[in-house]
């Protein structure tokens, strides 16, 4: 999370839970971002992400600030999430806070 926020980017967790329920996950994971709590599915079910079971897959869109999507990985990793996102971030040469 501390290396996310060296870039100059907007980044939340969407999930179909409710807000009790992301704002116990949030308070449990320590997790210092934003929630979207879902629990319609309406977003997921937008960006394609609502899984056969009924809950958000695990998917990161990387969107540009023109709004354009510039990646979508489907293979997310709870555990190097983190990593990854900067990884991809530098790779796709979003810009770094100043």
């Amino acid at each position: 999370d501390r290396e996310i926020q060296n870039y100059n980017v907007a980044y939340f967790m969407a999930s179909t839970d409710t807000l009790e329920d992301n704002t116990g996950f949030a308070e449990k994971n320590g997790a210092t971002f934003p929630i979207l709590a879902d629990p319609n599915k309406t977003m997921c079910e937008a960006y394609g992400v609502l899984s056969p079971h009924g809950y958000a897959s695990r998917w990161t869109f990387y969107i540009d600030k023109e709004g354009v999507i510039q990646k979508i990985d489907k293979q997310v990793n709870a555990r190097e999430a983190g990593k990854q996102l900067v990884e991809n971030m530098d790779a796709l040469r979003f810009p770094r806070a100043t």
